[in-house]
């Protein structure tokens, strides 16, 4: 079942999805070469809590960190630890923020120093794709046109989408109704209408799309060993024009 929001619970969202994009703002700024995942994630921790959020993913199925840092061919869900980034790294980092019992979401891959053209190239397509999928986040749409559009851009690039992981809505759980897949024919799916709160979340890998789970049980690879980006938004489909991009500060 869809739970469509009302206006005063966006609100709520807007607030828990501002602070998880300040916190991402922030972490920018952290990341440098010799920095490790685990001082960005406790960093990332520190400012949540004195602004009063609450980490979402911490405990989220006993998930041991507030941040997930993905480096180079890790793909999600890559579980900060005492790994120091290296000139020309690329990092995933995905979080999210709980206010009032309501959840925000995102997630952006950001260069650490000087990154090869083919990485930066990477980068861009996978957050290129990520806003052709919202420009379809519109009220009559079907859930597929988002989809679709995302498979389009990053295949006509070179690149392929990650199917095992998709975007989902969100609310008062991080996790809801419906599944929000980065590939699929368009015209399919339920309707978009207001009040639908979506998470949606290209993973792009710049060779094959399978990837593997390692044995910490959480942190997914690329199976080939290329590199992969991952972006993500959490929108508010509206009454009528564009979808409302909650985690944009």
């Amino acid at each position: 079942m869809i739970i469509l929001k009302t206006p005063e619970e966006i609100e709520i969202m807007a607030q828990a999805s501002k602070l998880v994009a300040e916190t991402l703002e922030a972490l920018k700024k952290e990341i440098r070469p010799g920095v490790t995942t685990e001082q960005l994630d406790r960093f990332a921790e520190e400012f949540i809590i004195a602004r009063g959020g609450r980490p979402a993913f911490k405990g989220y199925r006993n998930y041991p960190k507030t941040l997930c840092t993905s480096v180079n061919e890790q793909v999600v869900h890559g579980i900060p630890s005492k790994r120091p980034l290296k000139e020309g790294d690329i990092v995933g980092l995905d979080l999210g923020v709980i206010v009032d019992g309501f959840y925000g979401d995102a997630a952006m891959t950001v260069a650490v120093g000087a990154v090869s053209p083919e990485a930066a190239r990477l980068m861009k397509v996978t957050e290129e794709a990520l806003y052709l999928g919202i420009e379809q986040a519109v009220v009559g749409n079907r859930l597929s046109d988002i989809s679709h559009a995302i498979q389009r851009h990053v295949e006509a690039a070179g690149y392929s989408v990650v199917t095992d992981f998709v975007g989902h809505g969100i609310g008062r759980q991080l996790h809801e109704e419906p599944q929000v897949p980065n590939y699929g024919k368009p015209g399919q799916g339920p309707r978009l209408q207001y009040g639908m709160v979506l998470a949606i979340e290209p993973m792009v890998n710049m060779g094959g799309s399978a990837v593997r789970i390692l044995d910490d049980q959480w942190t997914a690879v690329t199976k080939d060993g290329s590199l992969s980006a991952h972006f993500e938004h959490t929108i508010a489909i509206q009454p009528s024009g564009p979808a409302r991009i909650l985690t944009k500060l």
